[in-house]
């Protein structure tokens, strides 16, 4: 493992970069300020390196930015409708940072604070967080601990474990948005998707879940055949007006066994990233709301320019019976993997 600088916060907090490297040449590196993912570099299909996801040079662009790239989100990832919930009798009141709803558990995020390193090898960092009663709302002390293994096959494991001291909600996912033909190359509508899965939650216009589950049948957005992401993208339908392009929840087939879920690949690079998770949902989000972005190496983010697939329980589940809940109880063990694998 390589450990190097990676530049000051504005609070002041020095932060490092820490870079694994398998024996084919595959390399990620994540930072202490946000458990961030900040680079994922494979071959391409002439041998040459090509960092497959978006990002900044420094902390201090995750500090300032607001699109979520590499991050860690917690303690309950996507959207919770009014932003408030009743649990055990009790209403936790969250902040409203979303058209009056609360996303990504408002705006003292995880993915901008500093993690402790806990564990280093060669081929995985554990980083941790404890996360106070009342944080963000909710209610219970929790010790987070997220693991990133590089594995010697070319995946990149992300491990969640927290055990709360209360009942709450502990939903967390990693944001990171990829671009199979490296992460400056422009869109990725020529890209192709695949999805195991039958439905996806349909959402109001404020991509709050009606708990309606609508089969994918005869829509856009079925990918259970692989597809350009591009090719159905601007069809006039519900969902795709309503998130200006995918964003919304799939349903995966995987019955909560840890099993691939997900497919990204490109013709040009001859990059193929495989998806396994053992939650029930997952978020395809295709950069809709990126408008010039100023990332690694002088590269400059727009519209489209990645894929997000955010591994979850569905989102204000805590609101749907019929939902998968995210209530981890006090002394419960909230244990995850989720697994980008590149071919």
């Amino acid at each position: 493992m390589k450990v190097t600088d990676f530049g000051a916060t504005v609070k002041g907090d020095e932060t490092k970069l820490y870079t694994l490297t398998n024996k084919n040449g595959m390399e990620i590196a994540v930072s202490d300020y946000g458990a961030t993912l900040v680079q994922v570099i494979v071959p391409d299909k002439e041998g040459k390196p090509c960092d497959v996801v978006l990002g900044y040079d420094e902390a201090a662009g995750y500090e300032e930015g607001d699109l979520f790239f590499g991050a860690i989100v917690g303690r309950s990832a996507n959207r919770i409708g009014g932003a408030s919930f009743e649990l055990n009798g009790v209403t936790y009141q969250l902040e409203k940072n979303d058209n009056g709803n609360n996303l990504h558990s408002g705006m003292d995020f995880y993915n901008q604070r500093m993690w402790k390193v806990k564990e280093t090898a060669d081929d995985h960092i554990t980083f941790e967080l404890d996360s106070p009663d009342g944080d963000q709302g909710y209610p219970g002390a929790v010790h987070i601990e997220v693991t990133y293994t590089l594995t010697e096959d070319n995946a990149v494991k992300i491990a969640y474990h927290a055990v709360p001291d209360a009942d709450t909600l502990i939903n967390m996912t990693n944001h990171s948005y990829f671009n199979m033909d490296g992460h400056a190359s422009g869109d990725v509508l020529d890209q192709q998707v695949w999805i195991d899965a039958d439905a996806f939650t349909r959402a109001d216009a404020e991509s709050i879940p009606t708990g309606e589950i609508t089969p994918v049948e005869g829509t856009p957005m079925d990918f259970r055949t692989k597809k350009a992401i591009g090719k159905e993208i601007e069809t006039d339908y519900e969902a795709l007006n309503f998130g200006k392009g995918y964003d919304h929840n799939w349903v995966l087939n995987n019955k909560g066994e840890f099993a691939k879920v997900a497919e990204m690949s490109s013709e040009e690079s001859g990059i193929t990233m495989e998806v396994y998770t053992d939650l029930p949902g997952m978020q395809l989000y295709t950069g809709n709301f990126i408008v010039d972005a100023k990332g690694k190496g002088g590269a400059h983010y727009h519209k489209r320019q990645a894929a997000c697939f955010e591994t979850q329980f569905f989102p204000d589940a805590i609101h749907k019976e019929n939902f998968a809940g995210p209530v981890c109880k006090k002394g419960e063990t909230y244990e995850t993997t989720t697994m980008y694998k590149f071919i």
